[in-house]
């Protein structure tokens, strides 16, 4: 029978879990950069608001159905981060639309944009004239960074979660063998001991994950 008392219960259930799970997963998903992300929100809104209003469901099953979904959460993040083939299954790559000027149409249909996909997300970031970009990126989110020429520091890490970015190796003008070597001048035989490193004011800049604040 529906009682106000066990929706108000279920909502307050809801809320802890709502704010545990932000809290142990990052906040992240407060502001979705990802597809991993959108679908936690939904899947988990989804729950709450399909449970509260159905007193056929109680508090016990309620509870073991967040817990469920919160775990599966929390083991697929721990995936994404640490296994990269998974996390490119879950989250996909950024991919190139834009390079040197010239509309890459066979990776616009990758990404699934129309041509008038691609000439509103080109305008939205201020580009009128493809010629002038030397990069234009779909990210995981949808969202399209963009590069132009002679625009300054790259704004992407060349090396993210142990693993290289050949693409952005391409926006620099550089190659694997530059990369090995800079790794090496900073004592790094092992490209899976970097977290991130960025190229900025012609200097790679390199974080580890064993590195300390000081």
């Amino acid at each position: 029978m529906f009682t106000y008392s066990d929706v108000m219960l279920k909502l307050i259930v809801g809320f802890v879990f709502i704010t545990l799970l932000i809290n142990l997963t990052g906040k992240g998903n407060l502001a979705p950069t990802s597809a991993m992300d959108q679908l936690q929100n939904y899947v988990l809104g989804g729950i709450v608001g399909g449970v509260i209003y159905n007193p056929a469901i109680t508090m016990a099953q309620f509870i073991v159905i967040l817990l469920l979904w919160s775990l599966l959460i929390m083991v697929t993040r721990y995936l994404k981060t640490h296994i990269h083939w998974f996390g490119k299954f879950v989250e996909g790559d950024p991919i190139t639309i834009v390079r040197n000027g010239k509309l890459l149409v066979e990776n616009c249909l990758r990404a699934n944009l129309s041509a008038k996909d691609v000439d509103f997300k080109l305008r939205t970031a201020g580009v009128y004239d493809i010629a002038e970009v030397k990069r234009a990126i779909v990210e995981q989110n949808g969202s399209v960074t963009v590069l132009r020429f002679g625009a300054g520091s790259i704004r992407y890490p060349v090396i993210i979660d142990g693993q290289v970015d050949p693409d952005v190796l391409d926006i620099m003008d550089k190659d694997q063998s530059w990369l090995d070597t800079e790794l090496k001048q900073h004592g790094i035989d092992n490209i899976k001991d970097v977290y991130m490193a960025t190229f900025r004011n012609s200097k790679l800049e390199i974080v580890k994950y064993d590195q300390k604040d000081e």
